[in-house]
């Protein structure tokens, strides 16, 4: 016993110059009898923080390359390792799990890392079968654990190779997370959501010593001074520094606009001028709210009165060429005139404030509020009311950056991309963009309208772009327009906010030569849940990210689970059911409507509305939304089957077909099918339909099918769901 209490004093003290240990609840490992830890893997240290934080001798099954590496196996035979060779057949891997069963038996610590290697991808790995066999006959408990911290260190994969990058911060936070213990009997899913479950806690835990966002803008733009920080059609490119000395002189003129304002309202599409306005007002710790301008001057009116919003910032030329009335009952200012009032005077001392003042003296000489934590709200962003109202959501500066980190460690997002930004920022997506740049120091590429497909691939082509992010509308139009040579740059593609049809994901990768990632989110969760990532390929290893059809992998940070919708019963895998999401990603609420609140969150689970599957590699696979379902005849009908089905008839790799209800006297409601298709064949499809096999409750009666120029989406992109209604309840009135 003293030889281990001396080799884990020894363990601590060689992490202490680059590592700060912190154990969470180790009571969960106990003191005497067996014991099996079972944890995720995301470096080559994971053993020393795992025995560093356990106070009894823990024995580990490591691979036999390792075991046998003539620098490591004094070291692996001291500890008690258990080596396994994954190559060796099926009775070499049996007698190392016997072993470790052994062990357990004689009442030791045994701990394993279940996904089987280190994550190259940043995500949780499928769990392999080899925890079963080893636990099974025993009662020996089973320990889920959670390292977290140690990914983005150089002894892990983040980068792509070990050594291959600095760390952001020494010494290097590290957490161990101890779950409660699992009966010997648990399936290997449920472990896996245990151990995932911890990686939510862990991040909850680490914000506490977080800096909000407006630290972000400082101390981004000074790590990233001389790099392209932001680039528009109209104004060129501009650095980190420059962007940053802009910011401070934009907001030490708008101190006496926005006076003791606390929530500050924008009108500005997704360009620099806009970006350095969303800054401003972000250092001076102000709540950000960017009106959607396609609701049309009474939705931008209506999101004015819920905010409180006082004054609006937007531009006379952006009015113009937009063709917008600004909102009344507020203060409208034009950025134009606001701009002309920074002197050179002001450039300067903005330019010495940029480069040398203390955040605290930037704050007081820009006219801060106060000082955020990362708990207060930073953002209000209405969402886009395609089923609905548009509600104020209101994200912290916790929620955000969850999302960043998160798309930080899947994606390896940062100070080496350059993102095409062409969501508006009122678009969570497109606020999420603006500050992942921020925070990593990624290269921001600016394009006011993204449907302007000709100056996307311009600007993608001008400046070497390495990210595309936009939904499959968005992403079809490009395809038609844009020649491969001009994504040439691109390393990633990713979808969102709607269905990606897998026929056009097909042709873009066969016109394009790079596969879309397809991803999922909400506004109400900041906004990304999962995302499919590419896959990771090496001598010996292959590591799934990306599944066709599924949306990936929740984040890191992010658990999430499926239940039955009217029983709210958790769902075996592969059942599709309600999605719940719990994180630090979720909102903190609906801005006045606790009441709207307590409907969609309970005990931390944000209630999605959308319909899914969970598989056991993790993979999430949504099927539908709750409200894109008719009960027909008592029969819950899903739209976006139907529509699927009408697709293939027509092998279309673009959306051509929407499915939505109107009331029926006879059945409570029918399909109708609003179509965008001219050499409309209503008969035929009909009856390829039912050639199919399709349920009859699911085919569309001939007349219920409505032909229109285009199919109604919202400025982010989506299909829009009530223009989508009324088309079908105009169709019926006629």
């Amino acid at each position: 016993m003293e030889v281990f209490l001396l080799l884990r004093l020894f363990m601590r003290l060689l992490l202490w110059p680059f590592y700060r240990l912190r154990v969470v609840r180790p009571e969960h490992v106990p003191a005497t009898g067996g014991a099996l830890l079972v944890g995720n893997h995301v470096s080559f240290l994971d053993g020393l923080f795992v025995n560093a934080a356990v106070r009894r001798r823990v024995r580990f099954i490591v691979a036999e390359s390792y075991y046998r590496h003539p620098l490591l196996k004094p070291f692996m035979k001291w500890l008690g390792c258990i080596p396994i060779r994954s190559t060796g057949g099926p009775r070499s891997i049996l007698r190392s799990l016997q072993q470790a069963g052994e062990a357990l038996d004689r009442g030791e610590v045994v701990c394993i890392f279940a996904e089987g290697e280190i994550t190259r991808t940043g995500s949780l790995l499928p769990f392999r079968r080899g925890i079963e066999r080893i636990a099974r006959d025993r009662k020996t408990p089973i320990i889920p654990l959670q390292i977290d911290g140690a990914w983005g260190s150089i002894f892990s994969y983040a980068g792509g190779r070990v050594l291959g990058h600095l760390p952001r911060r020494l010494p290097r936070p590290v957490t161990i997370l101890f779950g409660a213990p699992l009966p010997a009997e648990t399936p290997i899913a449920q472990i896996r959501d245990a151990v995932a479950g911890l990686g939510t806690e862990a991040w909850l835990l680490r914000q506490h010593g977080m800096q909000p966002l407006d630290y972000s803008v400082l101390k981004g733009c000074r790590r990233h001074r001389f790099r392209l920080a932001m680039a528009d059609p109209v104004r060129g490119e501009i650095s980190w520094l420059k962007a940053l000395t802009g910011t401070i002189a934009l907001a030490r003129v708008l101190r006496g606009v926005w006076g003791d304002q606390r929530a500050v309202g924008f009108l500005l599409p997704p360009s620099i001028g806009g970006a350095l306005a969303n800054l401003a007002a972000m250092l001076t710790s102000r709540v950000v709210c960017n009106l959607n301008y396609t609701t049309g001057k009474a939705g931008m009116e209506i999101a004015c009165r819920q905010a409180g919003l006082k004054t609006v910032l937007t531009s006379s030329q952006f009015l113009q060429k937009a063709n917008l009335q600004a909102p009344e009952g507020v203060e409208v200012v034009m950025l134009d005139d606001i701009a002309k009032r920074v002197t050179s005077g002001g450039r300067i001392f903005a330019l010495l404030l940029a480069l040398f003042a203390p955040l605290w003296l930037v704050r007081s000489l820009t006219g801060a509020l106060r000082r955020p934590t990362v708990d207060d709200t930073a953002f209000l962003i209405f969402s886009s009311g395609s089923t609905g109202e548009p509600k104020g959501v209101e994200l912290s500066h916790a929620n955000v950056l969850s999302n960043v980190e998160g798309a930080c460690q899947v994606l390896d997002f940062g100070p080496h991309d350059r993102v095409l930004h062409m969501l508006p920022f009122f678009h969570a997506f497109g606020n999420l963009l603006l500050w992942a740049g921020v925070h990593l120091g990624a290269s921001l590429v600016f394009l006011p309208n993204p449907l302007d497909a000709e100056a996307v691939g311009d600007m993608a082509e001008g400046y070497s772009a390495t990210i595309l992010v936009g939904t499959p509308t968005f992403l079809q139009l490009y395809m038609k327009r844009c020649q491969p040579g001009q994504f040439g740059s691109l390393r990633m593609v990713v979808a969102g906010a709607e269905k990606l049809p897998q026929a056009f994901a097909r042709a873009f990768e066969a016109h394009f030569g790079i596969a879309i990632l397809e991803g999922y989110g909400c506004t109400e969760c900041s906004p990304v849940v999962a995302v499919n990532t590419p896959d990771f390929r090496g001598p010996g290893i292959f590591q799934k990210g990306n599944r066709p059809g599924s949306v990936g992998r929740p984040f890191p940070v992010v658990s999430v689970r499926v239940i039955h919708p009217d029983t709210g019963e958790p769902l075996p895998m592969g059942e599709a059911g309600m999605l719940l999401v719990r994180g630090p990603n979720v909102m903190k609420g609906y801005l006045g409507r606790a009441d709207l609140t307590a409907r969609v969150i309970a005990d931390g689970w944000y209630t999605t509305g959308d319909i899914a599957r969970l598989d056991e590699d993790g993979f999430i696979t949504i099927t539908d939304r709750l409200s894109r379902f008719s009960k027909i005849g008592g029969e819950m009908v899903p739209h976006g089957k139907v529509e699927d089905a009408l697709h293939a008839v027509l092998e279309a790799t673009e959306q051509v077909f929407a499915v939505t209800a109107v009331p029926d006297d006879a059945k409570g409601e029918r399909l109708v099918v609003v179509h965008c298709h001219r050499e409309a064949a209503v008969e035929v499809w009909v009856k390829e339909l039912q050639a199919r096999g399709l349920p009859n409750l699911f085919i569309p009666k001939p007349r219920d099918f409505v032909c229109v120029e285009a199919l109604p989406v919202l400025g982010s992109g989506k299909l829009d769901l009530r223009a989508l209604k009324q088309l079908a309840l105009q169709s019926v009135a006629r």
